[in-house]
């Protein structure tokens, strides 16, 4: 397959994170019949990476298989390819297969390729993977940058907070505690906090993703959870603490993930970019020196439009095939 066909291919394989089984399959054997020597590593039960090996690698390329839902199928114009994980990261880990065939047939083997679970979660297969790594001397992560070598990358919290109170009827307020108001005290409290800056970084983000609670208008609500994103820029235990200090027996604190800001390796030649998401990068740091960059635009990512400019997915192809040749000449 070309690597518009390859990429359509994989958008078609649904693959929320969690339920990246189908896709794993499907990358095992491809890249089996491409003549790599394919192994899964299973991070989770029923849930596998997938590394493939051309060689003894003194470079990695790798990206992530899961996407988030809902799932978007698969169409494309004259300049897009549209669909869930068209750049997050699918065009991405087609335009990696596509660049090592190139190095290949040139007669370079001395690289690998790491598609692992879990990153738009909790980066469970990167976690796992980290524990064996493969010996090479350089990790080439896989987003969405513009084809721009990101030289820095904000951290992570995510974080659920839980509150509980006693139900009664809602006539007779006085009789129960709302768990759902004790929730929106706290929120309207976390909103009004001032988060850290960083002259590189920028400023720290705060997004309450999901609140829930209550069962029915006419009862008083005794269970309320909310589930919020931070975009770090400063040590994560800094913040942990102030949230301690914000909950302070108000309600339960539960951290679900987190991975720290980082600064990353860039090249004379290439653009450069900081980005506000994190990634894989920080779980993989026994592979390799680290680089991030890939073909899409973060902003199409996680969206009802998602998609990748067949242009800058070809662009893609020859900056890592130029990153990579300057990385294996040291």
């Amino acid at each position: 397959m070309n690597l518009f066909e390859l990429t359509r291919r994989l958008i078609e394989i649904e693959s929320p994170t969690e339920n990246e089984k189908e896709l794993g399959t499907f990358l095992h054997a491809y890249l089996s019949s491409l003549n790599y020597k394919v192994s899964l590593q299973e991070a989770a039960p029923g849930r596998f990476n997938v590394l493939a090996l051309a060689g003894t690698p003194e470079l990695i390329f790798s990206t992530h298989m899961d996407t988030v839902p809902p799932f978007i199928p698969f169409r494309e114009d004259q300049d897009y390819l549209y669909g869930r994980g068209a750049c997050d990261a699918k065009g991405i880990l087609a335009g990696q297969i596509e660049a090592a065939e190139i190095l290949r047939a040139e007669g370079e083997n001395r690289f690998g390729l790491l598609f692992v679970v879990g990153e738009e979660r909790n980066s469970t297969g990167a976690i796992f993977a980290n524990r064996t790594p493969a010996g090479a001397r350089f990790l080439i992560n896989g987003e969405p940058t513009e084809n721009k070598l990101a030289a820095g990358s904000k951290g992570a919290l995510r974080v659920e907070m839980i509150t509980r109170g006693i139900s009664a009827h809602s006539a007779y307020p006085e009789m129960g505690i709302s768990a759902v108001t004790k929730l929106l005290d706290l929120l309207v409290e976390l909103r009004s906090m001032k988060f850290a800056s960083d002259p590189v970084f920028g400023e720290t983000m705060c997004n309450i993703g999901i609140i829930e609670g209550g069962i029915k208008a006419n009862v008083i609500p005794d269970f309320a959870r909310s589930e919020i994103m931070f975009r770090c820029v400063e040590p994560v235990a800094n913040l942990r603490s102030r949230l301690d200090a914000l909950i302070a027996g108000r309600g339960e604190i539960h951290y679900l993930f987190e991975a720290p800001a980082i600064k990353l390796n860039v090249m004379d030649g290439f653009e450069t970019t900081i980005v506000a998401f994190t990634s894989d990068v920080p779980s993989l740091s026994n592979w390799g020196r680290p680089y991030m960059a890939g073909p899409g635009s973060i902003l199409d990512a996680h969206s009802d439009h998602e998609r990748i400019s067949k242009k800058q997915l070809a662009e893609g192809v020859d900056m890592y095939v130029r990153l990579a040749k300057r990385l294996l000449s040291e």
